[in-house]
């Protein structure tokens, strides 16, 4: 079984055997499959009505738990996306009467984000919907594949710089 990223690494083989392009196909692969999956999940989002970015913060709203309440500030890093795609999503879902923006009353700079009860419905019936597509997505995979990918991915990231924030 052959994979688009094995014809281009036999062409740089056949032009410089003097390379050795191994870390070419591991980072192709991962790019590759990134693109796919992003793909396959935006397109049941999408019919959810909700982008992926969207999908992103009323997700992260939801998780927190009651009264899913954050400042943008802790938007931006728990999407580790620019601001100002942060300033982008809120200002559409606000559009959308997903999310409410309110000044902090307890620091009148600050302004907090708050998932409305449309957003909850919302993004509970999209988190069904994307929980069953990712399980369509890998499901190339067995149940210890997936374990084995995950730690290998997880080891990967931590090692570039992506560790988790301690509480």
């Amino acid at each position: 079984m052959r994979d688009h990223v094995d014809t281009v690494l036999a062409q740089w083989e056949q032009e410089r055997p003097d390379l050795d392009v191994a870390a070419m196909g591991v980072i192709g692969r991962l790019s590759r499959a990134s693109r796919l999956l992003e793909r396959g999940v935006d397109r049941v989002l999408d019919q959810r009505g909700v982008g992926g970015g969207e999908f992103d913060i009323l997700a992260t709203l939801r998780r927190t738990g009651a009264p899913y309440r954050l400042t943008p500030g802790q938007l931006v890093r728990s999407s580790m996306v620019t601001s100002g795609a942060v300033t982008a999503r809120l200002d559409r879902l606000v559009a959308k009467g997903l999310v409410t923006r309110e000044t902090d009353p307890d620091n009148r700079r600050s302004v907090l984000v708050t998932l409305t009860p449309r957003g909850r419905r919302l993004v509970d019936r999209a988190v069904e919907a994307h929980v069953a597509n990712e399980e369509e997505l890998l499901s190339g995979l067995s149940g210890r594949e997936r374990e084995q990918l995950a730690g290998l991915l997880r080891r990967l990231l931590v090692s570039l710089g992506d560790a988790a924030e301690e509480p």
